[in-house]
């Protein structure tokens, strides 16, 4: 049986009501994604996907 996936909210995260962030968890073999506003999608990128989506988002 899995353990349960512990999530940490971005240290950019606003600390007020809005509940826009990104929380991430990780396994010794995959890292997880959310939005905390549906925390039911989860994204689990390649570490080359995550490089792409971590690049683009420091391009903007």
């Amino acid at each position: 049986m899995s353990q349960p996936l512990r999530w940490q909210k971005s240290s950019y995260s606003a600390g007020d009501s809005d509940n826009d962030c990104l929380e991430i968890a990780s396994t010794p073999t995959t890292l997880h994604l959310r939005e905390s506003d549906d925390p039911t999608t989860t994204l689990a990128p390649t570490p080359t996907a995550l490089h792409a989506l971590i690049t683009a988002l420091k391009a903007d």
